[in-house]
């Protein structure tokens, strides 16, 4: 699957600012997470603005704001520590693909609805809120950011293949996937050393989000084995039969760098990891359309531990770190993309990006963002859908059968299902 920076960060090996457990302990020795000790609020690297976290402390001095950057696996400490429930934070955040875990445990948090959640969901986007309610109606989450989805590409290798560079005219011929696979081919034919697929996971992973549901029904029923998801997988796999796949997930940046990728997707703020990634390309690369429709991929949200003594005074302090304003900023500092639709209309996000030749790509992001379908997401999706991705690693580094692949992946994820209790 891809690696990118924002999962390294989310992740945790590069979080060195990381903490121990015991150390968790001692940054947060308030039972209720207020008090004394004032309020404590926990984030992982990237998740949030350094600055605005700052300038939160000045904006509500009575509350004490003591903010911990937490390394290593967020989801596994913030477990730890509800399960003390001594050392919760006031505040803390809570990473999009864990959320359908903790809104199995949404008695651990406190409704924000009541709080002035139901009134800043109105203004939202209704799809992330969503990701952070209960089937019961209880708000747990406050959206930060978003991962829309789009197609990044080298304008200077379509030139040289003949085919269209500006963003409107490219996203026209890719609408449709046998649309993006025949524009893949007359490129990599006109320009041989150059792929319009990094990897088969990446593909996956934006087909998956494109259907009406994962791994597990709502009804917690499996549902890893339907032929809407198997027909993603043709079309995952069609890159490596055609000769399109750069199988270049192991050495991602090196590809970005020398033109073996002319195409990547992935979400907006995978635009700092290719600029990261491969600096010298500024200038190059332009931002189009997904094929058929865009998905999220990544996006957190903050919440309010159950223990927490004063829930307004954190709830205020959320939706101030989360101003459309303070999201403008944390886009603008690490590429975090604003949750609120009200911070794309501001200069952070409207300007011309120089990376991307000039290009307003809010022109495509802001859009893309609007139109992400509705997923339901089961706790145990992650785990459940793990096989697929191990098979397609078979396919594109061993020559597996695709289909032989398919029949594997069902049958290992049925297995993990099953002893995850799924129907």
């Amino acid at each position: 699957m891809q690696l990118s920076r924002r999962d390294a960060l989310r992740g945790s090996g590069l979080a060195v600012l990381g903490l121990g457990l015991s150390s968790l302990a001692a940054c947060s020795n308030d039972s209720a997470g207020t008090g004394t000790s004032g309020t404590t609020l926990w984030y992982w690297g990237g998740g949030l603005s350094d600055a605005v976290v700052e300038a939160a402390k000045q904006q509500f001095p009575d509350a004490g704001i003591t903010p911990s950057k937490i390394g290593g696996d967020f989801k596994q400490k913030l477990q730890t520590a509800f399960t003390g429930g001594a050392f919760a934070p006031a505040i803390t955040g809570v990473k999009g693909e864990d959320m359908a875990y903790f809104k199995s445990v949404a008695a651990k948090f406190t409704d924000l609805g009541p709080l002035g959640g139901t009134e800043a969901a109105a203004t939202g986007l209704a799809w992330k809120w969503e990701q952070g309610r209960t089937a019961d109606g209880k708000q747990i989450g406050y959206p930060i950011d978003i991962g829309p989805t789009a197609m990044f590409y080298r304008s200077d290798l379509f030139e040289q293949a003949g085919l269209p560079t500006d963003p409107t005219a490219v996203s026209a011929a890719v609408a449709t996937w046998d649309g993006f696979y025949a524009l893949g081919q007359e490129l990599h034919g006109k320009v041989p050393a150059t792929f319009p697929v990094s990897s088969l996971g990446v593909l996956w992973g934006i087909l998956t989000g494109q259907t009406t549901q994962r791994y597990v029904g709502e009804d917690g029923s499996f549902t890893g084995d339907s032929e809407e998801l198997h027909d993603a997988w043709r079309t995952a796999v069609r890159a490596q039969a055609l000769g399109l796949n750069a199988n270049a997930a192991q050495n991602l940046n090196p590809a970005l760098a020398d033109g073996t990728i002319g195409t990547e997707m992935g979400a907006a703020w995978h635009a700092l990891d290719i600029s990261d990634g491969a600096p010298d390309t500024a200038g190059k690369w332009r931002v189009a359309d997904n094929p058929v429709k865009p998905t999220s991929i990544g996006g957190s949200f903050l919440a309010i531990p159950a223990t927490t003594k004063d829930p307004q005074q954190a709830f205020s302090i959320i939706q101030w770190i989360l101003s459309p304003e303070n999201e403008a900023k944390g886009y603008a500092d690490a590429s975090i993309f604003p949750a609120d639709p009200a911070a794309w209309t501001l200069p952070a996000l409207t300007e011309g990006d120089a990376f991307f030749g000039g290009q307003k790509t809010i022109d495509i992001f802001g859009p893309a963002a609007q139109l992400v379908p509705a997923q339901f997401e089961s706790p145990f999706d992650a785990a459940v859908g793990a096989p697929y991705g191990d098979e397609l690693t078979k396919v594109e580094t061993a020559g597996k059968d695709p289909e032989q692949a398919w029949t594997d992946a069902v049958a290992a994820a049925r297995q993990v299902a099953d002893r995850a209790g799924v129907k």
